[in-house]
């Protein structure tokens, strides 16, 4: 379709729960924002949100806010609306796409109200579509449209009409006539939204990278010192082509304390929780993988802390509260103890001392590590992968 500025329609709406945002979605709103003069996006609630994963409203608008930042033309709200699979034939549905139209015509109804009528009336003849797949449930009977390879719901209704890649499915009381958007297919098979929403490690690549960092699973690889943490992280980041975010205490060491420990202190232990914090959401915001992986975590730094300056420290509890990981990998005490200028618990006594400590410092925050105690490094790295091939991939 080839459009020109003088032939642009006014406005157009999009509505879709956009859980995840996948670069299907992307393609459907640039292809949209180019037929039209001025494109809202109204994204609403999933009606059936993966377990596995914790997505709010705010996650969703922050995904599309940032991937349109660029794009002034393109308008993004959110609506605590549900976009049902019944939605497209229950007119008095109270989760109806009417209903839904109508609250975001209320919505934006105090933006326009300071506008000329021109702003107005643009409302009042805008298009409105919604993402094929959005409204098919597993129980809704469908049917295959053989020209793009989609699946769109069986609709009875005489005003049901296809016009190129989008098919009218109904008008609302309105007057505001309601496109449905078919999952446009490439060469090969193309997932559809559904499944990705369903297994999103499985089809990782087609989720859009603005969206990844809310997918993607943090696994924390703790122990003991000389147990082996660092060397099983590169090992596990190469495997999984992953994103990581190192152990900031060494670094701090370095940077901070002239290479040796002789000088921490107690308030050094927040500035190291600070910088790993910091190191973590860079690490998870530019997800490579379904998995990412942490270099120790802030138990470990608080155990090091109770370690060697005999107290608690409140700033780490908190951060432990706070920026909870998702899974985590502790580490037997049953490897070769390695000096290195840095390490200063190499006896049994030490080691099992702060092996205790981290343990009771799990329980005292709720967490459950998985614990691998091979003896041989290949032997954990293999017992790391098979871990977190079944919680993180299924497999």
């Amino acid at each position: 379709m080839t459009t020109d500025k003088h032939s642009l329609a006014p406005t157009a709406l999009l509505i879709d729960h956009f859980e995840p945002l996948t670069l299907t979605h992307m393609q459907q709103i640039i292809d949209l924002s180019g037929q039209t003069k001025k494109l809202h996006v109204l994204i609403t609630t999933h009606p059936k949100p993966n377990p596995n994963f914790n997505i709010t409203l705010a996650d969703k608008a922050r995904w599309l806010q940032m991937a349109c930042a660029d794009l002034p033309f393109i308008h993004i709200h959110t609506s605590t609306s549900v976009l049902a699979a019944d939605s497209c034939d229950k007119v008095d549905d109270k989760n109806g796409i009417d209903d839904i139209v109508a609250d975001f015509l209320s919505m934006t109804a105090d933006t326009v109200a300071d506008t000329d009528n021109a702003c107005e009336q643009d409302l009042t003849q805008m298009a409105v579509y919604v993402i094929a797949e959005t409204l098919i449930d597993t129980d809704t009977d469908v049917k295959h449209d053989a020209q793009h390879g989609s699946v769109i719901p069986q609709v009875d209704t005489q005003d049901q009409v296809t016009i190129q890649d989008q098919v009218t499915i109904k008008v609302t009381p309105a007057g505001l006539t309601v496109h449905h958007l078919p999952n446009k297919t490439k060469a090969g098979h193309q997932p559809s939204h559904q499944e990705i929403h369903a297994n999103p490690a499985h089809h990782w690549h087609a989720i859009h990278p603005k969206a990844r960092g809310s997918y993607t699973k943090t696994v924390a690889i703790v122990g003991g010192e000389s147990s082996g943490k660092t060397t099983l992280l590169h090992k596990l980041v190469n495997h999984y082509g992953a994103s990581h975010a190192l152990e900031m205490g060494r670094l701090f060491v370095q940077t901070d304390l002239g290479g040796s420990e002789v000088g921490m202190q107690y308030d050094d232990y927040p500035r190291i929780a600070t910088d790993h914090e910091q190191a973590i959401r860079e690490a998870v915001n530019q997800a490579d993988a379904p998995v990412t992986f942490v270099d120790t975590d802030f138990v470990t730094t608080q155990a090091f802390c109770e370690e060697y300056e005999g107290r608690t420290h409140p700033f780490l509890t908190a951060c432990i509260e706070t920026f909870r990981l998702d899974h985590t990998i502790m580490l037997d005490n049953n490897t070769p103890w390695v000096a290195d200028g840095m390490r200063s618990l190499g006896s049994n006594d030490a080691r099992n001392r702060f092996k205790r400590r981290l343990n009771d410092i799990f329980a005292r925050h709720g967490i459950e590590p998985h614990c691998i105690d091979d003896k041989t490094y290949h032997q954990r790295y293999l017992a790391a992968v098979r871990f977190v091939d079944k919680v993180v991939f299924g497999r």
